[in-house]
């Protein structure tokens, strides 16, 4: 299945406390359940002014869906093509 980074613009992202990341979260999951199985969100990385997100979805439309349904701001979508890292350079 298809892996996607979300990038989030939300000012001050890197000022929420731990209760608001956690209602965020909450909503995040509700949204999820709802929409079944076929989407799932693995890790988020929070920035002083932005979210990126890392999913797993069956396409770009069903992050949308996800998005519009949890009224979070998806500013830019990308689809991963591969993934490296340093065992790469070997």
């Amino acid at each position: 299945m298809p892996k996607y980074i979300i990038e989030r613009e939300i000012p001050n992202a890197g000022q929420l406390t731990a209760e608001q990341l956690q209602g965020i979260s909450q909503k995040s999951c509700g949204v999820l359940k709802e929409m079944g199985p076929t989407i799932q969100w693995l890790e988020s990385y929070v920035t002083d002014d932005k979210v990126y997100c890392v999913y797993i979805a069956p396409d770009e439309a069903s992050v949308k869906e996800h998005a519009e349904k949890g009224q979070f701001p998806a500013n830019r979508i990308a689809a991963v093509k591969t993934i490296i890292d340093p065992t790469t350079a070997e």
